[in-house]
């Protein structure tokens, strides 16, 4: 059989998401092992998640230094750990054109929205007040256009009539457990 493909997944908060992605690599037929979880968040419930999962962690904080320094600490974790994909997984911060470029093709993202719909933040409340009938989440590959890369896979999760946006949310959440591992896997397989 060939080596699983070291990915290495960016949270920034409870890392609902890495834990499918880490709970998938499980099986004995992914085709990936979660090498690192990393945040720009030292205190990230998602850290603790991961350390009692048995994955390798690292945190850097970006405050008060220089944006290129702490992606320089992110990618050096990254390479060291041997990554070879990175799955972003509810990081909340924007990769500088560099950072994407040194990882050309190998990043990928989950995105609340059914893209190119609504991209960045509040897509649930977006879809809502525009009288979408449904909304979903988008897998993509990582451009230094906010939201702009390749659609890989998408989900579509139906719009109630008495929905919220928090209600919308959750609901979208489920379907991107069951869709990111399946991308991923999928996209180390092409």
């Amino acid at each position: 059989m060939t080596a699983k493909r070291r990915v290495g997944i960016l949270i920034s908060g409870r890392g609902s998401n890495m834990a499918a992605l880490v709970e998938a690599a499980q099986a004995p037929e992914c085709p990936y092992a979660v090498a690192l979880v990393a945040s720009d968040k030292p205190d990230a419930p998602g850290l603790g998640w991961a350390t009692d999962n048995g994955v390798a962690t690292f945190a850097q904080s970006p405050k008060r230094i220089a944006k290129a320094e702490y992606e320089a600490a992110i990618d050096g974790a990254l390479r060291d750990a041997g990554v070879e994909v990175i799955a972003l997984a509810g990081y909340m911060r924007l990769l500088s054109d560099d950072f994407v470029a040194r990882w050309r093709g190998r990043i990928i993202n989950i995105h609340p929205s059914l893209l190119p719909k609504y991209k960045g933040l509040d897509t649930h409340a977006r879809a809502i007040a525009a009288g979408d009938r449904v909304a979903g989440c988008s897998v993509h590959i990582v451009t230094e256009e906010l939201d702009g890369g390749a659609v890989l896979g998408q989900a579509e999760v139906p719009i109630n009539a008495d929905d919220t946006a928090e209600s919308l949310a959750a609901r979208v959440l489920m379907e991107e457990h069951r869709l990111y591992p399946k991308v991923l896997a999928e996209f180390i397989n092409r």
